[in-house]
C-alpha cells in the first residue's frame, strides 16, 4: 500500500475531525506548520516524550510543543506548579512576586540580560526588540539575513524569507517594507555597506543560522557582526525562540560568548504555556520605562500594554522549566541522544545509497533527501560551506517523509525536523531509527527517492 493511502487507512478519525475543522478555521488548521496534505493528525493525550493521537496510535514525539517542551509533555514538576498555582488565580490583573522570580531565571541565565520585559509570544518579543531599537537610535531601518525568521509582523515577514518571495507578501505596505533589508548571512561586507548609511536601527538574526539553524551560520560571523554594529552605534538583536536555553542554558550567546544589545526569547521560556520575553542592556531597555515626566512619557517612552504579560501560569511553568534545566544535565542528556540520532540517520542514508544528510546543532536536527549534501564529519553539526540557500527538500518528499514517519510511529517537526527533548530516551531513539530506516524503503518503493 501507497505510504499516502497507509497515512489515510490509519488515520480515520483524524480525517473526520479534520473536515468539521475546515468550517471552523481557514484551511482547517490554527498554525501554518500544521498544515498536512491530505490531513493533520489529532492528538488526544501526551506523555514524556510521547503523544497519542485520537486513532490509537503511539507516537514518539519530535515535535516536542514547536520546541517548547524541553522537558518533555506534562513533566510532573511544570505540571504541579501550574496546578497550584491556578488554584490561587490565573489572572491578577496586578503585579506578582513570580514574575520577578521569572525573570531572575532569564537574568541568571542569559548573559546579556539586564532588564526583562515579558511578551506573550515570540512574535510579540521580535516585534517589541524592533520597535525599542528604533525609539532608542532615532533610525528607521531594520537589516535582517535571508530566510531568517522571526515570526509574522510587518517588519520582518516582508524581507526575503522564501525563494520565492521577489513580490511583496500581500498586506503589507510599499512603505513598511522599504524599512527592512535582507542580506545574504554570512555576508559582512553586505551588512557594513548597509551600515554605513547611517539610518540601520538594528541587525537582527537568528544566531545557529537561518530556519533555526537549517542553514547553519559560522560563530565567526557573529564576532564580526558585534564589532560591525558596536562600531556603528546599531543595536545587535538575537532572535533566540528557538535557541534560548536549548543550545545552552544560556542560548547561543552563552555558547558562542557573543553578547547581543537585545535578546527575544519564549518557547522553552514558559515551560509550554504562552510566553515570550525581550532581554537586553538596562541602558537601551529604559525606552520602556516610566520617567514620571509627562512630556518624556509620551513622547519618547515605548508604550507596551499585554493583557496577559507575564500572567501567572505561565511565570509558574516557566519558573520550574528554567530552574530545572539551569545546571545543564538536561541538555547533556538531550544532546547526547540528538547525536546518536543523527550519526545512526546518516548512516541508514548510507547503507540504502540515498542522497541527503542529517545535521543539526546540540537537541535539534534537520533532514534533506534527494539531494547531495554533505554528512557531519564529526558531530552532527553540518559543514560549514558558501551556500546562501537552506538545503531544503522537494515539498512532495517532505509530505511523504512526514507521512511515511507518522505510519511507522514518529511525529517530526514540520516536514523534515525534529527537537529531542530531555526525558526523551534510548527507546524512543530506537524507534525513531525503526521508523525512518522503514520510511525510506517506502519512499523508495513509491518513487519518491
Amino acid at each position: 500500500m501507497k505510504i499516502a493511502d497507509e497515512y489515510i487507512r490509519l488515520h480515520p478519525r483524524s480525517a473526520q475531525l479534520y473536515e468539521q475543522a475546515r468550517k471552523l478555521f481557514p484551511s482547517g488548521v490554527t498554525h501554518d506548520i500544521r498544515y498536512v496534505p491530505p490531513f493533520p493528525i489529532y492528538v488526544e493525550r501526551a506523555q514524556g516524550g510521547r503523544k497519542w493521537d485520537v486513532d490509537g496510535h503511539e507516537l514518539v514525539d519530535l515535535v516536542m510543543g514547536h520546541g517548547a517542551l524541553f522537558l518533555g509533555h506534562a513533566h510532573p514538576r511544570i505540571t504541579e506548579a501550574v496546578w497550584e498555582q491556578a488554584r490561587k488565580g490565573t489572572h491578577y490583573g496586578a503585579s506578582h512576586e513570580l514574575e520577578m522570580e521569572w525573570a531572575r531565571w532569564v537574568k541568571s541565565l542569559v548573559p546579556s540580560a539586564e532588564l526583562v520585559r515579558f511578551t506573550n509570544s515570540g512574535t510579540e518579543a521580535t516585534l517589541m526588540a524592533v520597535r525599542v531599537a528604533r525609539a532608542y537610535t532615532g533610525r528607521p531601518r531594520i537589516l535582517k539575513f535571508n530566510y531568517h525568521f522571526h515570526g509574522w509582523h510587518d517588519a520582518v515577514v516582508g524581507a526575503r524569507y522564501a525563494e520565492s518571495l521577489d513580490a511583496p507578501p500581500p498586506g503589507i505596505p510599499q512603505a513598511v517594507l522599504e524599512q527592512t533589508v535582507s542580506v545574504p548571512q554570512g555576508d559582512l561586507a553586505a551588512v557594513e555597506e548597509n551600515l554605513k548609511r547611517g539610518d540601520v536601527a538594528a541587525v537582527i538574526l537568528e544566531p545557529t543560522g537561518a530556519s533555526w539553524g537549517t542553514l547553519p551560520l559560522s560563530p565567526s560571523f557573529l564576532h564580526g557582526l558585534r564589532d560591525l554594529t558596536t562600531r556603528y552605534g546599531v543595536l545587535l538583536i538575537f532572535d533566540e525562540v528557538v535557541t534560548g536555553f536549548r543550545v545552552s542554558p544560556g542560548g547561543a550567546q552563552a555558547r558562542f560568548g557573543v553578547l547581543p544589545d537585545l535578546t527575544c526569547l519564549a518557547k522553552i521560556l514558559a515551560g509550554g504555556l504562552p510566553g515570550g520575553c525581550v532581554a537586553g542592556r538596562a541602558e537601551v531597555m529604559d525606552i520602556i520605562a516610566f520617567h514620571n515626566d509627562p512630556n518624556h512619557d509620551v513622547t519618547r517612552r515605548i508604550f507596551h500594554p499585554g493583557t496577559f504579560n507575564a500572567n501567572p501560569l505561565s511565570a509558574a511553568a516557566g519558573v520550574a522549566m528554567l530552574s530545572s534545566i539551569a545546571d545543564g544535565q538536561a541538555h547533556a542528556r538531550a544532546d547526547a541522544l540528538t547525536y546518536r540520532l543523527v550519526k545512526e540517520m546518516n548512516r541508514i542514508l548510507a547503507r540504502q545509497e540515498v542522497k541527503g544528510c542529517v545535521y543539526g546543532l546540540a537537541s535539534y536536527f534537520h533532514i534533506v533527501l534527494g539531494r547531495e549534501c554533505p554528512h557531519p564529519e564529526d558531530g552532527i553539526e553540518w559543514p560549514l560551506g558558501d551556500s546562501r540557500l537552506p538545503p531544503r527538500m522537494d515539498r512532495a518528499v517532505g509530505i511523504a517523509l512526514k507521512q511515511a514517519m507518522i505510519n511507522h510511529g514518529v511525529d517530526l517537526m514540520g516536514l523534515s525536523g525534529g527537537f529531542v527533548s530531555a526525558v526523551h530516551t534510548d527507546d524512543d531513539v530506537d524507534k525513531a531509527l525503526e521508523a525512518f530506516e522503514a520510511s525510506l524503503s517506502d519512499m523508495h518503493r513509491d518513487g519518491f527517492l
